[in-house]
Formats: structure tokens, C-alpha cells, sequence
């Protein structure tokens, strides 16, 4: 704690001019001791009338001086076993005291202010911002953030992972936001960028190397513990974190990301440059984007390449999600090619289906035509389908099944009521009406009616209309276009007169 300078004044007039003890000083200030020891010692006055008393450490502080020149971090309950076998029986308390004033301590290291030529480097790094919750799943919320070391200008782009791919996609993406790529860019020690280090021999992850030749920039990682080298990207990470993040709302990542675009390119760009404070940043990147070197003329493909196994059911598993296929290939090994909002799954050059892509836990992502050629062919799947479709946009329908089947209740035909239910009232007034059916205990499609009729009533809607009629009362609404009767007159022939 910072004793207030008023504080100070005081008790070293007290005690230089007044010549008051310290814990007179203390006493009459309301502070502690220590305190009034530490200004003292911080002002280089002697602590006169004092003798130092005398401690049973005292002969052992050679062999403690010697120890730690030699073992600066040894523990001091090392040391303090080591005095014991040589006779200390002093407690370990006090001997810790002692340890802490006389361990050395390290010299303070001065750094030269680094400086980037325009278009020379920039610092990329990831900075963490919590969870975010899609459905069942919990995704963390990563930040790829590249900054430009000459001009300060931010880039900054939200991913639900931290994965190789992303980490690619977020440089193609700077690089276009930035219209140009820096000679050199810096890594810290990330394992998308650095696989093995070994004092000044590293190995560099295979993938980015390709793509850095693509890009043709040198990639260059921080020396081990020297955080000052890539200082200009943490602080901006920090800066996102206080002035872009703290107590924003948003309804998803896209959204996220045209905020952090709008940001980046107003109020992250009008601020001071700190290396040139007599402009913004936005004029320092403005004269600096002509050094950038020139974009390549196609960029490089980044999809999420992942072979899968089909089993017996149609389907693929990928990022917690299943995704259908075409049943002629169950028992087969696939390729699923993912990006940000789609997916495709191929086998070898065929391409077989298009998905949009999922970051719920546990969802069955489907294309209706892959499940409906093998429904009409499985006829005793049919059942299977309806209650997987009742439960997936319903999920309280799986338990008022189990009551039901416990109470020997005709499972097939209550799948049939609730799908009956489903299409008349939808999927959110099913959910509440089943629930508040499980609530009376009453696992019944007629229970879940009743509570579906009670809430129309209670909002004053009109009853909805069945859109599926039996047949006979489809064919009333048959338009009949009448024969003209002209045409019987050619069935006339002369005999007949």
C-alpha cells in the first residue's frame, strides 16, 4: 500500500526534527511500525538509538550469504533444514524473515523502445474471452488480433476455437482488411506456429510455412520469456478488452465480428499513434499501406479436412454434430470439407452433400432427401422418423413417451396425436403444452390438446384450421369444368329421325 505523502512529510519531521521514537510516530499517527520503518529506510536515515538485536541467525548468516550467491531461488524451508542440521533452533518464522532480507534480488532490466520501419512487421497473437453457450454446446470465444508494429493498426476477427484453421483464416482476412502483408510476421511461442523449440532451434509448423510462402512473409517467433518483443499486440489485445469487449452484446459471432470491423475502423483507428503521437493511427497506416507487399493473386483454400467413417446409419459425425448422407454410402470412408458457415462431404471428386454448419452439441443436421429415399424403402422406419423429428423440435416429448410406454400407453399413437399437434400449433407451443402436461401427469395427447386450447384461449387467438383433410372432403373442392354440349349433336345421325 502507498503511504500518502502527507504521511511521509510527517513522520520524518518527527523523527529528525522532533526526534520521536518510532513507535511514538506510529502511535501518534495511527500507523504501523513497519510503515514508519520503511519511510525512514526509504529516505536513508539512520535509525539512530537503535541497536539491532542480537538474533539466533546471526552466526549462520555467512553460510546463508554464501548459499544463496550460489542458490538464489533455494526455498527458504530448504535452507532452513540445512541451518538445522548445523545447529539453528531458532523457529521458522523468524528464519524466514531473514531469508527475505537478505535474499538477492534481481537487477531491474532496462529495455530499448523498439521501432518498425512502415510495412516491415506486424504482431499476431490469440487473447481469450470467456464461453459462449450455442444450444447444448459451450465454445470458447477466441480473438485473432494482428497489429501493424509501424502504424498501431488493429485487425480483429472472433472464432469459437483456436485451431489451425481459424488461425489461417484470420490472416487471409487481415491481409485483405490491411490491403497488402507485412515482411515479417511475429509469433509467440503458439503451437500453431511453433512445433519444438530448442534454445535458437525451432521447428515451425509445416502448414504455416506453406502458407507463409504463399503469402511470401518471413515467419519469426519471440525469444523464450521476451514478452517486450510482441508488446505492441498484447497491449492491443488488451485495448480490445477495455475500450471494444467490456460490456458489449451481441447476438452471435457474425454479429460480433461487424462490430469489431466497425470498431477497428473508427474509434481503434482514431486514436493517438503512440509512436507518432502528432497523428492517428489512421493517417500512420494511411502512409504506411503503400510499403505492404501486394496480395497474391489467388489466396490460399483454408477448409477443415477431416476423413470420417459412415457406419450403419446415414450419417457423419463432425464437431459434436451429425450430418446425413446419401444411404448408398454407409460403411464407407469420407471426407468432410468445412468453413465458417458450410460444409460439404465428398468422396473422392463427388461431392455428396451440402450442410450448413452447426456449433450446437449433439444436433442431426439432415437433407430430406437422403432420409426420405431410405424411409419409403424402410417402411418400419417410418415410426422411428416421426417420434426422432417429434423429439428433436420437442424435446419434452421424449419423457411424456417414457411415462406413457410405463403406463402401457400405444406409443404409435400418441406419436401420431403430437405430430397431428405439431403442425397445427408448432414446435414452441407443443414444448410448453407437453411440459405442462408432464406437470399434471397426464402422458396423453389429449392432456397435451387440452393445454394447448387453454393457452389459445388465454392469448385470444382463433382456433387453427387443419390443413390436412381426409380425401373425400379434398375432392368437394374439385374444380369440374362442364362438357360443352354441342359435341352430343355429331352423335346424331340421320336414321334416328
Amino acid at each position: 500500500m502507498v503511504t500518502p505523502p502527507d504521511i511521509e512529510a510527517q513522520i520524518l519531521r518527527y523523527y529528525h526534527a522532533e526526534k520521536w521514537t518510532i513507535g511514538t510516530i506510529a502511535a501518534q499517527l495511527h500507523v504501523h511500525h513497519g510503515v514508519v520503518t520503511r519511510v525512514l529506510a526509504q529516505a536513508g536515515l539512520p535509525l539512530s538509538g537503535r541497536s539491532p538485536r542480537p538474533s539466533k541467525a546471526d552466526p549462520y548468516l555467512p553460510f546463508i550469504r554464501q548459499t544463496l550467491e550460489k542458490f538464489p531461488k533455494l526455498t527458504a524451508s530448504r535452507l532452513y533444514a540445512m541451518v538445522r542440521e548445523r545447529g539453528y533452533r531458532g523457529g521458522p518464522d523468524h528464519f524466514r524473515h531473514v531469508i527475505a532480507c537478505h535474499r538477492p534480488r534481481p537487477k531491474a532490466e532496462a529495455y530499448l523502445r523498439l521501432r518498425s520501419l512502415p510495412g516491415e512487421q506486424s504482431q499476431v497473437d490469440w487473447g481469450h474471452f470467456g464461453y459462449m453457450s450455442i444450444g447444448r454446446a459451450r465454445r470458447p470465444l477466441m480473438a485473432f488480433v494482428m497489429v501493424l508494429s509501424h502504424s498501431r493498426q488493429i485487425f480483429l476477427r472472433f472464432f469459437l476455437d483456436a485451431r489451425m484453421e481459424n488461425f489461417l483464416r484470420g490472416h487471409v482476412a487481415a491481409f485483405q482488411a490491411l490491403s497488402g502483408v507485412p515482411r515479417v510476421v511475429l509469433y509467440d511461442n503458439l503451437k500453431s506456429a511453433v512445433l519444438e523449440r530448442r534454445g535458437d532451434a525451432i521447428r515451425f509448423h509445416p502448414t504455416l510455412l506453406a502458407f507463409a510462402g504463399h503469402y511470401r512473409y518471413e515467419p519469426r517467433p519471440v525469444a523464450v520469456a521476451r514478452g517486450n518483443e510482441k508488446g505492441r499486440v498484447e497491449r492491443a489485445i488488451r485495448y480490445v478488452r477495455d475500450s471494444f469487449f467490456a460490456a458489449r452484446s451481441f447476438s452471435d459471432v457474425d454479429d460480433l465480428n461487424a462490430q469489431a470491423q466497425a470498431w477497428c475502423n473508427g474509434q481503434a483507428a482514431d486514436r493517438r499513434c503512440p509512436a507518432e503521437p502528432a497523428r492517428t493511427v489512421r493517417e500512420a497506416f494511411t502512409a504506411e499501406v503503400p510499403q505492404l507487399m501486394r496480395l497474391p493473386d489467388n489466396p490460399p483454400p483454408v477448409h477443415e479436412r477431416v476423413e470420417v467413417r459412415v457406419g450403419k446409419t446415414p450419417y457423419v459425425r463432425f464437431d459434436l454434430n451429425d450430418y446425413s448422407v446419401p444411404h448408398t454410402h454407409v460403411q464407407r470412408t469420407l471426407t468432410v470439407l468445412a468453413d465458417p458457415h458450410e460444409l460439404r462431404i465428398v468422396d473422392g471428386v463427388h461431392v455428396l452433400a451440402h450442410h450448413r454448419r452447426s456449433y450446437d452439441k449433439g444436433a442431426q443436421i439432415e437433407d430430406p432427401a437422403h432420409i426420405g429415399v431410405l424411409a419409403t424403402q424402410k417402411h418400419a422406419a417410418r415410426q422411428h422418423r416421426a417420434t426422432d423429428r417429434l423429439i428433436q423440435v420437442a424435446p419434452a416429448a421424449h419423457d411424456l413417451l417414457v411415462r406413457a410406454a410405463e403406463r402401457g400407453g400405444n406409443l404409435g399413437a400418441i406419436t401420431v396425436g403430437l405430430q397431428r399437434l405439431l403442425d397445427r400449433y408448432g414446435a414452441a407451443e407443443l414444448q410448453a403444452a407437453i411440459q405442462e402436461a408432464l406437470v399434471r401427469d397426464a402422458p396423453h395427447p389429449n392432456a397435451v390438446r387440452l393445454a394447448l386450447e387453454q393457452r389459445r384461449a388465454q392469448r385470444g387467438d382463433a382456433p387453427p384450421v387443419a390443413i390436412d383433410l381426409p380425401a373425400h372432403l379434398r375432392a368437394r373442392d374439385v374444380t369440374v369444368s362442364p362438357h360443352a354440349l354441342e359435341t352430343y349433336d355429331q352423335l346424331k345421325e340421320p336414321a334416328d329421325e
